[in-house]
Order: C-alpha cells, then structure tokens, then sequence
C-alpha cells in the first residue's frame, strides 16, 4: 500500500464517527479540533512510514535514536505532499529507523501498519487517569494512540536505547510496547504522540477494570469514575471486590517471573508510578458475547507478535492449553478462576514514562507528612517495585493447588490403610515378643546386666520390624488407592485449567 492510497482513504473518511463531540478552536484558533487532530495523526503517519519504505533496511546505530524528521503538509498540498481539509500543520517523526525495527521485532509490516492506523477513522478513548492524555484506538483494535507531555517524551527518547536492548533481550514482556514517536505542529501548539500496543481488546467484554499500583493511599475510583458504563477500579476496591484471581502453579509462576524482570528493568532505569492495567472478562456471564464494537477484531489474524497477555508471560513458546467450554477466539487471555467464575485475565503494564526526578522526590516527600510514606503511589523506584510486585504477588494473583482435595484423600486413606495394617500384624508381634523375653530370662537370670542389654536390643529390634512391617503394609495399601483415585473423576473437579 503506497502512502498516496492511503491518503485517498483517510481524506474520504467520514472523521465525525468514532470520536468525542467536535470541539470548536478557540477563538485565537491556536488549538486544533479534535477531528483536525485526528485527520493530522493518520496523514502524518501515512507519509512519513510511506516514505520510510524507500529506505533500505540496516542495522540500528546510536545516532538513529536522536533523529528527528520534519515535514510540512499545508492544506492546499505540494509537490511532495497531497492536499487536504485540515488547518496546514507540521508532523516530526522520532527515530524513524529505531521504531521501525521495533515494528519489525513483533512482525509487524508497513502495509499492515498504515491500513491499522489509516483505514479508518481512529476512536476516541476516555482517559481513567489523572493526566489530561487523550487516548485513540484503532478500528482493527490493534494499537493504542497516546498523546504524552514534553517531558515523557524527551524521557522516552532517552529510554530508547536501554529499550533497544531490552527488547533484544527479551521481546515477551508486559511492558509497553512502543511503536512510534511523532508530534503534529498546528496554530504554535506542540502535541507528541505515541504509538503502542492495546491491552485490553474491545470485542470481549471487560467486565471488570482495575488500575493497580500496590498502594493504599486515596486509591480508589471517584464517584464519577463508578458511574460510567465501564469504570476503571483501583487497588482498595480490588481489594473490596475480590478475593484474589487463581492460576495454575505454571501460570503463575510465568506471569510472576515476567513482572518480576519488568520491574527489574524499570528499576534500573529509575522508572516509577507505573501501574498494572487489569481486564477481567467472567466467562460464566451471560453478558460474556463479544462487545458489539470490536467484532472485526484480527479478521485477518493477529498482526502483532507477543502482544496478548498470554504470548507475553510465555518465554519458552509453549502454547497454554485452552479452557474447554470457553470460546474459540480468547483474544489470548490467561484463563483463571475467581470463587466458581472461570475468567480470562488481560494484563499489561502502564504509564511507564515517569522518571523519579525531582518533582517526584518533593510530591511524595510532603504526601509522607499527612500519610503513611509507604503507602503513597510515589515512591523511590526500588521500594516501588518491591511493593509493586508485592502487592501483585500474594493480593491480585494466587496461586491455586489443584490436587489439594485429592491429596488430603488419599492421605486420609493411608492412614487407614497403616492402621488395619498395624492391626493384622500386632498380634504376631506380641506373642514373638514374649517368647522372646521368656527365653531370656531363663538362660539369663543371674546376670541382670545382659538381661537389660538385651531386652533393649529386642526392643529395638521389634520397633524396625513394627516400621518395616508399617511401611510395607502403606506401599501394598496405597498402590490401590492411587490407581482407584486416578480413574476417578473427582480428582479432575479441582483442575479448571
């Protein structure tokens, strides 16, 4: 797809679908609309990867991270540049080399790419947080456009190259998975964007959504937030609201090792305030059908490699087995339980581009005044990320013990077995025993001495054969038992996964 299609498409979209009510510029028409925007976003995006793919591929160097690339798309057009019904504005693109190898390393191509972000109209997302971002989706569900303040972005200009090995290292991962930097130019305002991974798929429903961080302090969703249609709950209402989310032994430990090094990793470049986005969808629900408004989601297939939350905690490549009566098309969510509800969990950490500066040094040093200073969301990255992965690890998600039940069975039965075992054999051993002693004390009579060292060496003798006599009786008993136990299918009702 040539970047000249692309702009056919998007300038004969229909730009009022999919977005918040048209907002009129201020009077000094220095901000643009956010239909403008929108229509900004996709043509710059459409000319710059369009143009990208005339250059030959290369290996990454250090000097491509801090490029900066600028094109001017007035609204009558150029020769290099079509014309459109947008104010004129300027589209800079960040480290267009880097960001096209990180398209790269998760499989994704310019054509898919430019069809994602351009096809369509982008949606317009509520933001849950507390920054004034503004959130758009694509329409195939695919990627997440973010508009991110100066300092993040001159912050994740500097993560690039620790990113870049990161990467390398390691592409499954729950961080954020950036595809893109830009910035559009219009009427002197600045608006930096950035390209990512979408978390949580809109054709399954959510039923519940939460923004962890590991702190107790004032997090809570607001009153306004509960009255939406699908609000975004906080750690004391997850608290409140469940009991903790249950995944098989292997499960957990994949996802608890992948936070543990995505934290590590944030840890080492300073990064704190971050938090866990968490989707719940309850499969037992009637209300479990697609969402309505994502039902085209990867018609075509998954474009992007490693981009579901459970590619993302699966290092070694094995394919997880699906639930039985779940739907075919899980949209790759990790399969848990919560009390009798089986659910798919999707995960995937947030808001990662907070360094702690100094500005954060001074907000959580007068927080800790009125407040316990443990319990504030900032925190010196070190302690964040402990408590973080804390709170994760033993609040948010547990670990269950399928065979629990089964076990205590069959340990019940055991020792049943020991005693009826115990039983058959006592008498034998009494009667053994006196004859014994019998014969000892004739032959012995006169030295009292031997007599007690040799009742003490029978009463050895007689514990390793009541032991021996025990443990064989327990083998021969719980061989049976075992077996009878396996064909049985109650030790499957406490296996979901």
């Amino acid at each position: 797809m040539n970047s000249r299609a692309v702009y056919k498409m998007t300038s004969t979209s229909d730009e009022t679908r999919g977005g918040r009510p048209q907002k009129t510029a201020s009077k000094d028409h220095k901000k643009p609309t956010a239909e403008a925007l929108r229509g900004a976003i996709q043509l710059g995006i459409g000319y710059t990867v369009g143009n990208l793919t005339s250059k030959p591929d290369r290996d990454v160097l250090m000097q491509d991270f801090y490029v900066v690339e600028s094109v001017f798309l007035p609204s009558e057009g150029s020769n290099m540049t079509p014309a459109h019904r947008y104010p004129d504005f300027r589209f800079k693109t960040y480290a267009p080399l880097a960001f096209r190898y990180f398209r790269e390393l998760f499989g994704i191509k310019p054509d898919d790419y430019l069809y994602s972000i351009c096809k369509e109209p982008l949606i317009e997302l509520s933001n849950p947080g507390a920054s004034s971002s503004w959130f758009y989706l694509t329409s195939d569900d695919e990627f997440i456009i973010k508009t991110v303040q100066p300092k993040e972005a001159e912050f994740l200009q500097k993560l690039l190259p620790g990113y870049y090995m990161n990467l390398n290292q390691n592409p499954r991962t729950l961080l954020p998975k950036f595809y893109g930097l830009y910035c559009v130019q219009c009427g002197n305002v600045n608006i930096r964007l950035v390209v990512m991974n979408n978390v949580l798929p809109r054709s399954l429903k959510m039923h519940y959504k939460y923004d962890l961080k590991g702190s107790t302090y004032k997090r809570r969703a607001s009153r306004k937030e509960r009255t939406k249609a699908s609000p975004t709950f906080k750690d004391l209402d997850f608290q409140e609201m469940h009991e903790g989310l249950y995944f098989d032994a292997d499960t957990y430990n994949a996802l608890m090792k992948t936070l543990q090094r995505d934290c590590r990793v944030l840890e080492s470049f300073k990064i704190m305030d971050y938090s866990l986005l968490l989707g719940i969808h309850v499969l037992d629900k009637k209300m479990r059908g697609r969402g309505g408004r994502g039902d085209s989601k990867r018609q075509g297939g998954q474009k992007v490699l490693y981009s579901t939350a459970l590619e993302s905690i699966q290092g070694d490549g094995k394919a997880a087995e699906p639930l039985p009566d779940a739907d075919d098309d899980t949209m790759g969510g990790i399969p848990a339980k919560h009390k009798d509800e089986k659910l798919l969990i999707f995960l995937g950490i947030i808001d990662i581009l907070q360094s702690y500066r100094f500005i954060k040094k001074v907000e959580h040093s007068w927080k800790a005044l009125v407040h316990d200073g443990d319990t504030v969301s900032v925190h010196r990255p070190n302690f964040y990320s402990d408590r973080f992965l804390k709170f994760m690890g033993s609040t948010v998600f547990k670990k269950i013990h399928p065979l629990r039940g089964a076990s205590s069975r069959r340990k019940k039965n055991s020792i049943y077995s020991c005693r009826s075992a115990s039983q058959e054999f006592l008498p034998s051993l009494k009667e053994e025993s006196k004859q014994e002693r019998k014969a000892q004390s004739l032959e012995n009579l006169d030295d009292s001495d031997d007599v007690k060292v040799e009742l003490e060496k029978d009463s050895d003798s007689r514990d390793d054969r009541r032991t021996s006599s025990s443990t064989l009786a327990l083998e021969d008993s719980t061989l049976p038992i075992l077996n009878s136990q396996a064909s049985t299918p109650e030790s499957d009702l406490d296996v979901y996964l």
